[in-house]
C-alpha cells in the first residue's frame, strides 16, 4: 500500500496526526495505490501520459495578472480558468489524471470555491485523478536561491496540502520542469523532504545528448558529499522538453489536428495520427532504459479550455491500445509518481551522478549565465527580506501571538518571499513590471514584519508603557531621519543567531560629536566620518545626514542590546566627556597605502592606487593580490551565433574584458581611525569602492558603488570585480551550492561528458550564492557575497565576480525586453554591495567563512527610537532569550509559531564531513531549559518540509552502479529522548520538530 494510506490504529496517534496533518478520515486510493495499470510484459512499451500546465508565478505578466487572466495583449492566460475546466473534465471520467504544482496559485483558487466543488476537488485528490506534484508555492529557482528560502517556500505549500487534503495531498515527486540548471542541493532538499523522484527538463544540451545515447535520462543523484545515501534522489531529465510529442497539442491556441475519427469523413485521420504516436514513442524509448517513457502533455498555461485536451487524449489511448499486440505498446493516463513506481518496479541498476546541472546551455554559444546576476538590486532586496523574515517568525515564537495583527505578523512576509523565489524572479528573468510586483511585494510584507519586530522589541523593554521603534531602510545610503533629527535617540539591536555576535553600527546623523551608551550605562568607543561624495550622489535628495557615527555593538544570543546615542550639546549637562572621536584622511605620501587591524594588514600600490598585497599577520600569510574592475561588451551576435547577451543569457563579444579607469590610477584617499580604516577609491565617476577594515575583524570589507552604467555609446556592458593573486590554484577554485555544500570547479571540465568549449568565459561561470574560493597547499582566498552573482576562476590564481549589468538587447528566450534596469531617478540603476574577502590557510578557512556566512545572511536587525535620558530606568535595556549559546557549528535555522502552542524549530549542523578538525564533529544540543520565554515540553520530529512525522517517512529504494547496497537506506535518526530533549547533530544535517511550547 502507498505509504501515505498506513492508518496508525492508536488512537491518541490518529488524533494528533489527524489534528496536525489531517489525515483522510477514511481509506482512499491515492499516490501510488491509485496509478492505472500498465502492461508487466517487459517487450510491451508502456507510455506514461502526464496532463500538466506550468503555471510561472509571474513572468510576462504579474502572479495576479496571470491568476485573473488579465493584460492578454502580453500573453494570454488565465489561471483561474485553467484550474476551473480542468476539475470539470476529471469528473467526468475516473480514468483521467492531471497533475498540478504552483500552490501559489491553487491555494488562491481553493479559497474562491464553494463547498460542492470543495468536496469534488477532495474527491478527485484521494482518488488520485488531480495529483499535486513538488507541491511548493512555487516552482523555485535553483541558482539564486538561498537553501533556507527554498525550505521555507516549500514548507508553506506542502503545509496547505496538508491542511487541506490530508495524505493524499501530498506529493511523492518533485517536478522543476523550467529552472534553468539544476542544484546539486535542491536534490539533497528534496530527498531530505522524502521525495522519491525528481524531474526537470532544461540540462545543457550536450549533456542530454550524451545522456539520450547512453540511456541516462534516468539516474540516481548522491546528493551531499555529507549526509550520505540519505540525500540520493532519482532524478530524470524529460524528453521533449516539458512540451507534448510534436504534432499532439491539443491545446486551443495549439494547431495540430485533432483525432477526426468519423469514417465517414473525408478527413479522418486515426490510422496516420497512430502511426505517428507509436513511431515518436519507439524512438523516445531507445533514449530510456526501461519499457516504461513519460510524455508530458500540456505546457505554459496550457488548459484553460480542458475540453480538447482530454477529448483527443480518451481517443489517442483507446485507438493505440487496440494496436497494442501489433505493436507492443500500451498508453496510459498517468502521474510523474506513477512514472517513478513503474521505474522502481522494473528493478534495474541505476547510474549515479555526484555533481550538478550548472551552467546550463541550451545551444554552443548560449549558456544561460548571465541571469546569475541580473536585477541585482532585486537580488539584494530578496535576500535582506528574508533576514528579515526569519527575525520576524522568531519573535512570533518570543513575543507570543498576542503581539500579531492585521500590519504586525509574519505571513504576508513569508508568502511574498515564497512567490519571489520563483524561477523568474529572484532569478532577474522577468519583465520590468513584474520585478516591480515582487519588489512591492517584499515591500508590504517587510513593513508588517517590521512593525512586528518593533512591537515585540517594545514589550521586551516594557510591559506597560513600551517604546516605540522604527527602522531605517536607507541606512546603506545614510539616511536615517530619527538619528539625523534627533538630539538623543536609542538604536536596538537584535541578533537572530544562537550565540553572541559584534555587529558594527553605522547610523547617519548631523554633527560631529556624540555620546554612545552601552545598555549597562557605560560609554563605548564609538567615532564620527564624514558622509563621501560617492554616497550623497546615490542618495540625491534622499537625506541630509552630514556624517556617519559607528560603533561596535556586542549583542547576546537570541536577544537584544539597546544603546542611547547623544548629542555633544546634549550631554554637557550630565559633564559627560567621552565623545565620538574624528575619523582622519591621512595626508598623501610617497610611501604605500597601509590599513591593518589585529588580524589582517592590507597595502595598496601608491602609483596606481590598486590593491597589492593581504598579510594575515597571526598566520603570517602574505597573498600579492590585485583587485581591479572591468566590463565585458555585451555580444550582439556573431558570425558564429546570432545569439546576443540578455537578462538570461551572458555572451560577452570578446574574452578579454575592458578595464574601469580613466587614467593610468584610481583616485584614492586613507581615513583612520580606532575602529575603522578605509581607504576610498574611484576607478570612474560611476564607480567607487571603499576597502574597510573594522577592528577585531578577520576580513576585510569592499563597498562597491556602481552605475549608473553609461549607455550612450549603445554597447551592453557588464561590470566584474577580479581578484587576480599569487595563488597556485590550477583549474580548480569552489562555490557554494545554495549558500550550504561547496563543490569543485574546474575551467574547461565537465564531469559527465566531454566538453567542447564554445564560449571560454560564459560557460565558465557558475551560481554563486554565497562563497567563492581558490587555494593551493598553503593559502586559500575566499569571497563571500551579499547576494547571488555569478562567478569564476577563467585564470590560476583569479576569482571574477558579476556585479552589475545592464544590456541594450534582448536575448530571445522569450522576456521581449532588454535588462536596462533605469532604476527610481531614470537614468539608471546605482547598485551598492559587498564583498567580504578572507586570507587563510586552508585548514582553518571552513571556520572562518562558515561563521560569516551566517552572520551576514541572519544579520541583527537594527531599530531606532526619540528618545529621553530617563530611558535606562524606565526600561529593560538588554536580554536573550537561550539560556545558554549554541554550539559554534550548530545554527538554529527555523524558529516559527506553528499554532497557538507549537513551534515548529529546525537546528542545523553547518559544516561539512572533513570540514574542520573540530567543528566537523557530531554534535549535541538539548532542547531542556533552552530557551528563556518558553519551555519545549515535547517534540515530534517531522521532515525538512514538516509535512511529514519521520518515524512514518518511508522512500522507494534503488539499485545503483556505484555500491552494493540499496539507495537511500530509509535509517532514521537517532530519537530524541522526552526526559533529556537531545539532539545529535552530524555533519551538513537538519533536523525539524513540531515542539509543543509553553510559555512562562
Amino acid at each position: 500500500m502507498d505509504r501515505r494510506n498506513v492508518i496508525v490504529v492508536r488512537s491518541f496517534y490518529f488524533t494528533f496526526l489527524n489534528v496536525v496533518f489531517q489525515l483522510p478520515s477514511v481509506l482512499t486510493l491515492c499516490g501510488y495505490d491509485a496509478c492505472n495499470p500498465t502492461i508487466s510484459d517487459p517487450y510491451v512499451l508502456n507510455v506514461h501520459l502526464v496532463p500538466h500546465t506550468h503555471d510561472d508565478v509571474g513572468w510576462l505578466k504579474t502572479v495576479d495578472q496571470y491568476y485573473m487572466g488579465s493584460k492578454n495583449q502580453i500573453q494570454h492566460a488565465g489561471v483561474q480558468y485553467i484550474l476551473d475546466s480542468v476539475v470539470s473534465e476529471l469528473l467526468k471520467d475516473p480514468k483521467r489524471r492531471f497533475i498540478y504544482v504552483e500552490i501559489a496559485f491553487f491555494a488562491r483558487w481553493w479559497h474562491e470555491q464553494d463547498d460542492e466543488m470543495k468536496l469534488n476537488v477532495k474527491k478527485l485528490v484521494n482518488e488520485g485523478r488531480l495529483e499535486f506534484i513538488n507541491g511548493g508555492w512555487c516552482m523555485n529557482d535553483e541558482a539564486s536561491t538561498h537553501y533556507n528560502s527554498i525550505i521555507d517556500q516549500m514548507t508553506i505549500g506542502l503545509r496547505f496540502l496538508n491542511d487541506t487534503f490530508g495524505s493524499c495531498g501530498r506529493p511523492l515527486v518533485a517536478w522543476h520542469i523550467d529552472p534553468f540548471g539544476h542544484s546539486r542541493e535542491q536534490a539533497s532538499l528534496f530527498a531530505q523532504m522524502s521525495f522519491d523522484g525528481f524531474f526537470f527538463a532544461r540540462l545543457d544540451y550536450a549533456d542530454k545528448k550524451h545522456r539520450m545515447i547512453q540511456k541516462e535520462m534516468e539516474a540516481i543523484w548522491h546528493g551531499s558529499s555529507s549526509l550520505g545515501n540519505t540525500a540520493d534522489l532519482l532524478f530524470g531529465a524529460l524528453y521533449a522538453h516539458y512540451n507534448p510529442p510534436p504534432g499532439f497539442c491539443y491545446d486551443q491556441f495549439c494547431n495540430d489536428p485533432p483525432i477526426q475519427d468519423d469514417q465517414d469523413l473525408y478527413d479522418y485521420n486515426v490510422d496516420e495520427r497512430v502511426k505517428k504516436f507509436i513511431a515518436y514513442a519507439k524512438m523516445q524509448s531507445l533514449s530510456f532504459k526501461t519499457n516504461h517513457i513519460m510524455m508530458t502533455m500540456g505546457s505554459d498555461f496550457q488548459y484553460e479550455n480542458a475540453i480538447p485536451w482530454f477529448k483527443n487524449m480518451d481517443k489517442l489511448i483507446s485507438y493505440v491500445n487496440q494496436k497494442g499486440n501489433e505493436f507492443k505498446i500500451n498508453v496510459l493516463y498517468s502521474t510523474p509518481s506513477c512514472y517513478v513506481k513503474s521505474l522502481n518496479e522494473a528493478g534495474k541498476t541505476w547510474p549515479t551522478k555526484s555533481d550538478d546541472f550548472f551552467p546550463y546551455a541550451d545551444q554552443p554559444h548560449s549558456y544561460w549565465t548571465g541571469y546569475f546576476s541580473s536585477r541585482p538590486a532585486l537580488k539584494y532586496y530578496e535576500r535582506v527580506s528574508n533576514n528579515l523574515l526569519q527575525i520576524c517568525k522568531q519573535l512570533e515564537v518570543l513575543a507570543g501571538n498576542h503581539q500579531i495583527n492585521i500590519t504586525s505578523e509574519s505571513k504576508t512576509l513569508k508568502r511574498a518571499m515564497a512567490v519571489t523565489q520563483h524561477h523568474d524572479a529572484v532569478s532577474g528573468t522577468e519583465k520590468q513590471h513584474v520585478a516591480d510586483d515582487y519588489a512591492k511585494r517584499l515591500a508590504i510584507g517587510s513593513s508588517h514584519c517590521q512593525n512586528l519586530v518593533n512591537v515585540s522589541l517594545g514589550s521586551f523593554m516594557s510591559a506597560t508603557s513600551p517604546p516605540s521603534f522604527t527602522f531605517c531602510t536607507l541606512l546603506n545610503i545614510s539616511v536615517c531621519p530619527v538619528t539625523e533629527d534627533s538630539k538623543s535617540f536609542a538604536v536596538v539591536v537584535y541578533n537572530p543567531i544562537g550565540r553572541v555576535v559584534t555587529q558594527f553600527v553605522r547610523i547617519p546623523v548631523n554633527g560631529d560629536n556624540f555620546l554612545v551608551k552601552g545598555p549597562d550605562g557605560k560609554p563605548i568607543t564609538s567615532i564620527v566620518s564624514i558622509v563621501s561624495a560617492s554616497t550623497k550622489a546615490v542618495r540625491r535628495s534622499r537625506g541630509t545626514a552630514t556624517h556617519e557615527l559607528v560603533f561596535m555593538a556586542t549583542v547576546p544570543a537570541l536577544g537584544y542590546n539597546t544603546y542611547m546615542v547623544y548629542r555633544a550639546e546634549f550631554t554637557q549637562k550630565f559633564q559627560e566627556m567621552v565623545f565620538s572621536k574624528p575619523m582622519r584622511e591621512k595626508a598623501p605620501s610617497t610611501s604605500p597605502i597601509v590599513i591593518e587591524n589585529e588580524f589582517l594588514k592590507i597595502t595598496f600600490d601608491n602609483n596606481t592606487g590598486l590593491l597589492d598585497t593581504v598579510i594575515d599577520t597571526v598566520s603570517n600569510l602574505t597573498m600579492m593580490v590585485k583587485q581591479t574592475f572591468l566590463w565585458y561588451n555585451s555580444s550582439t551576435g556573431t558570425p558564429d551565433s546570432s545569439q546576443a547577451s540578455g537578462a538570461y543569457i551572458f555572451r560577452p563579444n570578446h574574452t578579454n574584458p575592458i578595464p574601469i579607469m580613466l587614467r593610468n590610477n584610481v583616485l584614492t584617499k586613507v581615513y583612520q581611525s580606532y575602529l575603522i580604516q578605509e581607504v576610498h577609491q574611484e576607478f570612474s565617476p560611476w564607480l567607487t569602492q571603499v576597502v574597510r577594515l573594522y577592528k577585531a575583524k578577520r576580513h576585510a570589507e569592499f563597498e562597491w558603488t556602481v552605475g549608473p552604467i553609461p549607455f550612450q555609446d549603445g554597447f551592453g556592458k557588464e561590470i566584474i570585480t577580479r581578484f587576480n593573486s599569487d595563488i597556485k590554484s590550477g583549474k580548480q577554485f569552489f562555490t557554494d551550492s545554495n549558500g550550504r555544500e561547496i563543490l569543485e570547479r574546474v575551467k574547461d571540465h565537465r564531469d559527465t561528458w566531454l566538453y567542447n568549449v564554445t564560449e571560454p568565459v560564459s560557460g565558465n561561470y557558475y551560481p554563486v550564492n554565497s562563497r567563492i574560493y581558490i587555494k593551493d597547499d598553503k593559502k586559500q582566498m575566499t569571497i563571500l557575497t551579499d547576494r547571488s552573482q555569478g562567478g569564476s576562476s577563467l585564470q590560476e590564481g583569479s576569482i571574477e565576480l558579476m556585479i552589475h549589468r545592464r544590456i541594450q538587447h534582448d536575448d530571445g528566450r522569450g522576456v521581449g525586453e532588454p535588462l536596462n534596469e533605469t532604476g527610481q531617478f531614470g537614468d539608471g540603476l546605482i547598485i551598492r554591495g559587498k564583498h567580504f574577502v578572507l586570507l587563510s590557510s586552508p585548514a582553518k578557512s571552513a571556520s572562518l567563512h562558515r561563521n560569516l556566512a551566517e552572520q551576514l545572511y541572519m544579520a541583527p536587525s537594527i531599530s531606532f527610537s526619540k528618545a529621553s535620558a530617563d530611558w535606562p530606568m524606565k526600561y529593560n535595556l538588554s536580554g536573550s532569550f537561550l539560556h545558554k549559546n549554541l554550539p559554534a557549528n550548530v545554527h538554529l535555522l527555523t524558529l516559527e509559531l506553528w499554532d497557538s502552542n507549537t513551534a515548529l524549530i529546525r537546528l542545523e549542523h553547518q559544516y561539512e564531513k572533513d570540514e574542520d578538525p573540530d567543528l566537523s564533529t557530531n554534535v549535541t544540543v538539548s532542547f531542556k531549559n533552552l530557551f528563556v520565554s518558553f519551555d519545549v515540553v515535547s517534540v515530534r520530529e517531522v521532515s525538512l518540509s514538516a509535512n511529514q512525522f519521520v518515524e512514518d517517512a518511508t522512500r522507494l529504494k534503488w539499485k545503483v552502479m556505484d555500491s552494493d547496497q540499496m539507495m537511500p537506506s530509509n535509517k532514521k535518526p537517532i530519537p530524541v529522548s522526552p526526559n533529556t530533549l537531545n539532539v545529535l547533530l552530524s555533519p551538513m544535517q537538519i533536523r525539524s520538530f513540531l515542539a509543543t511550547i509553553k510559555g512562562h
